[in-house]
């Protein structure tokens, strides 16, 4: 049974979204994270920003998600969900059990999916490597949740899956649940995250989970003799959508679909980009509760506490007009961490630099010796918290995204948000969402050479005061709320809703 300890108050509901129609259905989202209860990266707050936006206008919304352990320890307070019920998977058939959590009008249900043996670990999706059964515990939840979905009520339903982990539902329903009324009238959207993850499993998973075994085709989800979960999730959606309008045509392209471009380009105009947003309640440098000074584009002088505050805690010298360079990432290839530790870049450049972040032990390593080396002008934090990131971006000057890809990004939008301007790439949602020379600074080529100019470049602005402070005022100025979006996902729904209806 699930322990409760303390609860959590509701967050203020998303601002509704006046004058669009009602979708006329419900929406249900499928997701392997979710923000404050489940979190690796972006994935868990971009739903939540979505799911919170659609519930805020009159929209049936649901969330599930499995019961992890890191739920539990959230202490959130959970109540049943109906009765135990049985999940047929392949030979086996397995008991889910519901539980909810406390939910308010103007907000999502959240559910969750609990079966102790597949979720109740120390990691989402394993420790020091993939656990070995993630095709058995993310089939497990995306079945039980699909079932669940009747006792929701009696209307349609549009089932939005994200990434890898939920891929599965649009096969599901098409193959093992088709030719059930209730479960042929759902229309289905599969969102791409992040298409560097895909599920890739052995050809008798698909006995193990009870699949057709014509599945493992080409033209379904066959991979290089491989079962690809997400390439079958697009296969069997009706519409398909990622998380920049870059990121889209950048899917389409051989050097940029991580295998699946001829699957991308198929899809056709059923393929969207829709950029993702940001919640501006908590993001929000005006009133952050955690910030040692407070500010807006209109009155800076709490930026300036935050920088000093930042350097007191990072150990680096308080300079006040010392370009200080923050980067709150996973410590990972996609990241760009290559070309920012390749060529000696960090001691040739004269600014201060604080990073956050965990993840792989060769950047680990290698950012800890710089850090030994230079200990006045880079520090090094491998511990990642809420709190932690939010002072970072308070209390820096620029914020460092040079990344190999990045579909969305949300630390740009952030940083703008709290004055600091990002030094990026030009891939993905990075170059949809910083303007090079107003609101950041954006490179092309992947190379210690084109990183290390973009930082000159904000260097050479940086010693200019009143020209970075314009620079600052226009970035913080810039709308990275849901709203649009949300807006967009809404039209995308009616889309897949109608083309499902002329399908049938």
């Amino acid at each position: 049974m699930v322990t409760t300890v303390r609860s959590k108050a509701a967050p203020p509901a998303a601002p509704a979204m006046k004058g669009v129609p009602p979708l006329g259905a419900g929406i249900v989202h499928l997701v392997g994270e979710y923000w404050p209860y489940a979190r690796t990266g972006g994935l868990a707050e971009a739903v939540r920003g979505l799911a919170e936006h659609q519930a805020a206008s009159d929209t049936p919304t649901w969330v599930f998600l499995p019961l992890y352990r890191s739920v539990q320890q959230t202490g959130v307070q959970l109540e049943p969900f109906g009765d135990p019920f049985d999940v047929p998977l392949g030979p086996r058939t397995e008991e889910a059990r519901l539980w909810k959590a406390p939910s308010t009008p103007g907000h999502p249900t959240v559910v969750f999916v609990s079966h102790p043996h597949y979720f109740d670990r120390p990691g989402l999706y394993g420790e020091d490597g993939d656990y070995p059964d993630n095709h058995r515990r993310f089939a497990f939840f995306v079945k039980a949740a699909l079932l669940s979905i009747p006792r929701l009520g009696d209307r349609r339903w549009v089932v939005n899956a994200h990434d890898w982990h939920t891929a599965l539902a649009p096969v599901l329903l098409r193959t093992e649940l088709a030719g059930q009324p209730v479960f042929d009238a759902m229309a289905t959207v599969l969102s791409v995250h992040n298409a560097g993850y895909q599920g890739h499993f052995a050809p008798e998973t698909l006995v193990d989970l009870g699949l057709p075994l014509d599945l493992f085709h080409w033209a379904r989800m066959e991979w290089y003799g491989r079962v690809n979960w997400l390439k079958g999730g697009l296969v069997y959606a009706d519409f398909a959508a990622t998380v920049s309008p870059t990121h889209a045509y950048e899917l389409r392209t051989p050097t940029g679909g991580f295998g699946l471009h001829d699957q991308f380009i198929a899809l056709g105009d059923r393929l969207v980009g829709i950029l993702n947003g940001i919640d501006l309640s908590i993001w929000d440098p005006e009133h952050d509760p955690v910030l040692p000074g407070r500010f807006t584009k209109d009155a800076l002088e709490g930026k300036a506490l935050c920088k000093a505050d930042l350097q007191r805690a990072a150990g680096l010298p308080e300079e006040p007009r010392k370009l200080l360079v923050g980067m709150t990432a996973r410590l990972a290839q996609q990241k760009g961490f290559d070309i920012l530790l390749g060529d000696g870049l960090l001691y040739r450049i004269d600014a201060q630099f604080v990073f956050v972040g965990e993840g792989e032990a060769r950047y680990r390593n290698a950012l800890a010796e710089v850090a030994a080396n230079i200990p006045d002008r880079v520090a090094v934090r491998f511990v990642f918290t809420e709190e932690r990131e939010h002072r970072l971006l308070a209390g820096a000057d620029a914020l460092l995204m040079p990344s190999l890809y990045e579909p969305c990004g949300l630390t740009q939008m952030r940083a703008q948000r709290y004055g600091a301007l990002p030094i990026v790439r030009r891939v993905g949602g990075l170059s949809d969402t910083v303007e090079d020379q107003v609101t950041g600074f954006v490179f092309d080529e992947y190379s210690p050479a084109g990183l290390e100019r973009a930082i000159r470049r904000a260097l050479a602005t940086y010693q200019d005061e009143r020209a970075w402070n314009n620079h600052m005022r226009e970035a913080m100025s810039r709308d990275f709320g849901w709203g649009r979006s949300a807006i967009r996902y809404l039209d995308l729904y009616r889309r897949a809703l109608a083309a499902h209806a002329r399908a049938s």
